[in-house]
């Protein structure tokens, strides 16, 4: 069967993200776009997934808690979990491993946390978005020990990507996927780094705003549409 799918989307925790970008708001506009699967993936954070996942199961949307990491070199890499309990568990890993600058609101926006219904719960006092002390080298592998999959980000753009800070995706990195913005530049990648080749290949959104998020158009073909069958497809080595 195919799932339609887009697995980096981010909410109003993220300091870049609209307000707008609720848990019910985000789940809604994926349904009327004709998505079957999201995944939350704030900046270092996954505090709004639960809410996402309880609003998911009314919009009947299946939402992948996760993250969007800022590794030590500041590249970013997106992190899902089959269950909410490990995607909680890695937040508070990460929120060890961050560092913490106090969040300027007027610059950077709030930096909300609500509950199913939309409404406020709290707010991340330090800014989310400077890099952690995990390197990408070890993301992926930190990510599975603690049951989840992790892939480097929009690896076409210009910044923040593991191309446009080291030049190649190195193997023992250990990565099974990879992620495009753009993938029209698929062909162009993948004859200047081979190893694009051996990997599976998603394209996501990274939305911010509610109208960056994309129709039903990217796809998975999964025997069953469930969290624990998209994470074994994203960590399983491209046939």
């Amino acid at each position: 069967m195919k799932y339609f799918y887009d697995l980096h989307i981010h909410s109003c925790l993220s300091p870049c993200g609209d307000m707008d970008m609720t848990p019910n708001n985000i789940v809604n506009m994926a349904k009327l776009l004709g998505l079957d699967v999201i995944a939350l993936t704030d900046h270092n954070t996954s505090l709004n997934c639960e809410a996402a996942m309880k609003a998911g199961e009314s919009a009947g949307i299946v939402v992948i808690p996760g993250m969007e990491l800022t590794t030590s070199e500041d590249i970013h890499a997106v992190c899902l979990f089959p269950t909410l309990q490990k995607a909680l568990a890695w937040n508070s890993y990460v929120d060890e491993h961050r560092i913490k600058i106090k969040n300027k609101t007027e610059i950077y926006g709030r930096q909300v946390i609500m509950n199913e219904n939309d409404e406020e719960t709290g707010e991340i006092e330090h800014l989310l978005l400077p890099a952690t002390d995990i390197s990408i080298m070890s993301a992926h592998k930190l990510v599975r020990d603690f049951g989840g999959v992790c892939y480097p980000a929009h690896i076409d753009r210009d910044s923040l990507s593991i191309l446009s800070v080291l030049g190649e995706i190195d193997e023992y990195c250990g990565f099974t996927t990879a992620e495009l913005a753009d993938k029209s530049k698929l062909p162009e990648l993948k004859a200047q780094h081979p190893i694009l080749n051996s990997l599976n290949i998603v394209t996501n959104s990274d939305a911010h705003y509610l109208e960056n998020m994309r129709e039903a158009e990217n796809f998975l073909e999964l025997p069953e549409l469930s969290r624990e069958n998209i994470i074994k497809y994203l960590d399983k080595q491209k046939g």
